[in-house]
């Protein structure tokens, strides 16, 4: 599982420009789906059909696209101007390696150099209008041989491996949003459940959960998780405030955030299974961010949904810190509250 997480963590897969992570799961889900296909959006949707045991027709969601940029101008000086595709906070773009383009043009998002600065210059952020990015050529002509306005551009980082020996199994990398949740439901379709399971590897969720809002249209399931990687906000603040979620205390459950309320059948089959088994789990503070379940729920006439995720510091940016551990155990209740859905579920809707 983690040889595939690097693997979809290095590749390049911008919202709009998913076809590099897209190409990976296709192989991975080779065998496992008994149907996959590509919708005219650019999900890739596989079904797992069930025992027969029961009804219900599952969804699980995992978004492929990561936060990133797009070129908008290509100066005269063979600089390039861009905007960001998703959120990302000003603050870490400046002297940030990154890669443009389907040729994986290296760049570097520019800076001054600390000797030239003029005086408060670096007590602020700079704006996305001020900054460009620098593929190192020397005019408009030169850059152009090389990228084009509308291309595509994301933090060029290294999956980071754990320590050898290290007790606290963390991993280091870029898009783990939601890159963990794809290998997590890539790896569920090797399962077999009561019920089909349709698993949508999903588009445009950091621009509108776009993909999401389709697949779930084509779909029609009767209840739909979503696998998400969440910001674990653990940085020194004021005593009185908590973080969003912790490393370690596995996988985080959401209630509310700012795009749905979590179906709470679906919520209480995730924390009674979770308790159960012994399966570390949190609650994610609720109101806050927002997942393809805020899409799903209201495709058709209503979709009961809720959202499981991976907690990762410093997610939208350059490099998140993601624990294996809580990675491992977000696979397991899955897994398992997938075992148990059909009774508890079926039950709460008589």
């Amino acid at each position: 599982m983690s040889a595939l997480l690097r693997k979809l963590s290095e590749a390049v897969g911008v919202s709009g420009r998913e076809d590099e992570v897209r190409a990976i799961l296709v192989e991975e889900i080779r065998g496992k789906a008994d149907s996959a296909r590509v919708d005219a959006l650019g999900n890739l949707v596989a079904t797992r059909r069930g025992t027969g045991a029961s009804k219900l027709r599952v969804m699980l969601a995992a978004h492929m696209d990561e936060v990133g940029f797009m070129v908008t101008q290509v100066e005269d000086s063979g600089m390039l101007r861009f905007a960001r595709v998703g959120g990302i906070d000003e603050r870490v773009l400046p002297a940030r390696p990154v890669t443009v383009s389907a040729k994986r043009v290296p760049g570097v998002i520019a800076i001054k150099p600390i000797h030239l600065t003029e005086k408060g210059e670096t007590e602020r952020v700079a704006p996305v209008k001020d900054l460009v990015i620098d593929i190192g050529a020397a005019s408009k002509a030169e850059a152009e041989r090389l990228v084009a306005r509308g291309d595509h551009a994301c933090f060029l980082s290294e999956y980071v491996e754990p320590l050898a020996g290290s007790a606290w199994r963390t991993v280091q990398g870029k898009a783990f949003d939601d890159r963990a949740g794809c290998a997590i439901a890539a790896a569920l379709l090797a399962e077999r459940f009561p019920f089909d399971l349709v698993v949508a590897f999903t588009v445009q969720e950091e621009v509108g959960l776009r993909g999401a809002r389709v697949a779930a249209y084509a779909e029609r399931p009767d209840c739909a998780f979503v696998l998400e990687c969440t910001g674990a906000n653990e940085v020194p603040v004021k005593k009185d405030l908590s973080p969003s979620t912790r490393l370690g205390a596995g996988p985080a459950i959401t209630v509310m955030d700012g795009s749905f309320i979590a179906d709470r059948r679906l919520v209480d089959v995730l924390a009674t299974t979770a308790s159960r088994l012994g399966i570390p789990h949190q609650f994610k503070q609720p109101n806050i961010g927002g997942t393809d379940a805020g899409a799903i729920q209201h495709a058709r006439d209503g979709i009961p949904s809720v959202t499981l995720a991976v907690p990762c510091r410093y997610i939208h940016s350059p490099a998140g810190i993601l624990n294996l551990d809580d990675f491992d155990h977000t696979l397991g209740l899955m897994r398992e509250s997938l075992q148990r859905l059909s009774g508890a579920f079926e039950r709460s809707t008589t």
